[in-house]
């Protein structure tokens, strides 16, 4: 009998990496995935954890690269400063896999980066960055933040213009990504952990 697909992929340290990055790069445009917004979690200044959950905007393998968009007012912004560790976890019922990664982050509010990731937000989206006070701030009574005259409706090009200076973009360079498979079968649990010195990542099975 031949192994299925789901079979060699559960026993193959090479192809499970793989699989990985396939779910992470799926869910970046498909927002029915359970993966398109992960769970991210830092640490605050005063060293306690802090978790958000936050769109995967993109999954590039090559780079071992994660990017989000986010409000440059926000704590995370200063939590992460010019590179501190992140956490970004998500569990997609239907492959049945939890994924566990952990990287650092990288605040750019400034650069191509930034500005190519501001141009693909829609004007929905950016008019998010409009919120006054910054968001987390404690106001009297309930509000969105946003102002007025584009509260529950599209705003134009000219409204949105002034949100550019609260984007930026976090961008997580993934170190070591750990994937969950649960099945009542057998569970199956691995970690691939990049290496900088052979410039490849190292695999290795763990007890689930």
């Amino acid at each position: 009998m031949t192994d299925t697909k789901e079979d060699i992929f559960l026993n193959d340290l090479d192809l499970s990496l793989e699989k990985a990055w396939e779910l992470l790069s799926e869910a970046v445009s498909d927002r029915r995935s359970p993966l398109h917004m992960p769970a991210i979690g830092t640490v605050t200044e005063e060293g306690l954890p802090s978790q958000r959950i936050m769109v995967l905007r993109s999954a590039d393998p090559e780079k071992r690269q994660l990017r989000f968009n986010t409000d440059a007012r926000v704590s995370k912004v200063r939590d992460i400063g010019n590179g501190a560790p992140v956490s970004v976890l998500g569990y997609h019922p239907e492959a049945k896999i939890q994924l566990r990664l952990t990287g650092t982050g990288h605040i750019h509010r400034d650069g191509p980066r930034a500005d190519a990731a501001w141009d693909q937000a829609s004007l929905y989206g950016q008019r998010c960055y409009l919120a006054e006070p910054a968001p987390g701030s404690a106001v009297e009574e309930a509000t969105s933040g946003l102002p007025a005259d584009i509260e529950g409706r599209k705003p134009t090009e000219e409204q949105v213009e002034p949100a550019r200076a609260n984007f930026a973009i976090l961008l997580v360079d993934v170190v070591r990504i750990e994937w969950l498979y649960l099945a009542h079968t057998g569970h199956r649990r691995a970690a691939s952990t990049w290496d900088s010195r052979t410039g490849d990542w190292q695999h290795e099975w763990l007890v689930p």
